[in-house]
């Protein structure tokens, strides 16, 4: 018996990486094959086709870092997140994951940091328009009654939304909740911690199944002749642009006795670092963060419990407990999980 392999990877386009796969016959792994991450061999490929190296010299490795069961092939078939590294054994320039692994290797995982992502995006049929627009220059009733709709009026694309949620659990992908978003054809998923079921949201694992997710959504796609798009801002005009809010904490953010003044410090920390962020946060963010649309300027730092319209965003729970966690809404749905995870320990840990 044989098992199939995708190996997965980000490329090197610019302004904003793509993912890449190929698929390798090896033979049959045990089904806790996720857990023996050396049962995957390193793997070469031509990295002068993903814009990642010149043709005379363009051999890099394919490192695996992380391996899921794949929904889509089923049994003995595998999803596994590599890192890309050059045929010394160094990171890639272009392997932002090693960047957070520094991070957390120079003191951040002392503090025990949990990370989730809410993935926003929007479906386009195969002329690139949305779901629920219509064809041309046409355009839908004003947003209001899409967000978490009901109804084929309202509601675009569930049957991919849901195929593709249904994959994620069955590859144990750290996925915990799905809705229609507030522009037709725009959804969003979230990856990160689950009470009850997760001990922890580590970093590292947090954005490598978002990653994983955001595969198994574009692979899903090509069964419905559908494409997903992670554009901060698809339309222009009156409609809600597309983010990847990122909720964090440390182990004092958490704690009740550091909680408050944990709060203030990061608070204080992000504050004085705001440029530098959304220098990091996504290609285009400059066309969703404007002020309006549950947006803070991208030129403006603001802080607020329940504020949808801050840049950090304090939580009803929070803000009542004086502990627990934060939420940082300017990230841009194509937003980079590993470089926003970075920036933050960096920013409030190191």
């Amino acid at each position: 018996m044989l098992s199939r392999v995708e190996y997965i990877w980000m490329d090197g386009a610019e302004p904003t990486q793509k993912l890449r796969s190929k698929t390798r016959v090896l033979p049959r792994l045990p089904k806790d094959a996720d857990m023996t991450l050396g049962l995957f061999p390193d793997w070469g490929f031509d990295g002068s086709s993903t814009s990642q190296s010149l043709g005379k010299n363009s051999d890099l490795i394919l490192h695996p870092v992380r391996a899921v069961m794949d929904p889509i092939r089923g049994m003995d078939s595998w999803l596994v997140m590599c890192e890309v590294m050059n045929v010394d054994g160094t990171p890639h320039k272009t392997n932002t994951r090693a960047l957070l692994r520094d991070v957390l290797k120079k003191g951040a995982s002392d503090q025990d940091p949990w990370f989730g992502f809410e993935q926003e995006y929007t479906l386009l049929d195969e002329t690139g328009t949305p779901l629920g627009w219509p064809p041309g220059r046409g355009v839908p009733a004003p947003q209001g009654p899409y967000y978490c709709g009901v109804g084929s009026d309202e509601v675009f694309g569930r049957p991919l939304v849901e195929e593709h949620l249904t994959a994620c659990m069955m590859a144990n992908v750290m996925i915990y909740g799905i809705n229609a978003e507030v522009m037709p054809g725009q959804w969003e998923f979230q990856i990160g911690y689950r009470p009850g079921i997760d001990s922890g949201a580590d970093p590292l694992l947090v954005a490598d199944h978002l990653w994983l997710a955001r595969w198994l959504l574009y692979r899903i796609s090509e069964n419905y002749n559908l494409s997903a798009t992670l554009a901060p801002k698809l339309k222009d005009g009156d409609w809600n642009g597309a983010g990847m809010h990122t909720n964090f904490s440390t182990v004092m953010l958490r704690d009740e006795t550091t909680g408050p003044d944990a709060i203030k410090d990061a608070i204080s920390k992000l504050e004085e670092n705001h440029a530098n962020h959304i220098a990091k946060y996504g290609h285009g963010n400059e066309r969703r963060l404007t002020g309006l649309h549950e947006t803070c300027d991208i030129n403006t730092f603001k802080h607020g419990a329940l504020d949808r319209g801050a840049s950090i965003r304090i939580p009803e729970a929070v803000a009542k407990e004086g502990c627990g966690y934060l939420e940082d809404r300017r990230p841009a749905a194509n937003a980079d999980p590993y470089v926003v995870a970075a920036a933050i320990l960096e920013t409030i840990c190191l």
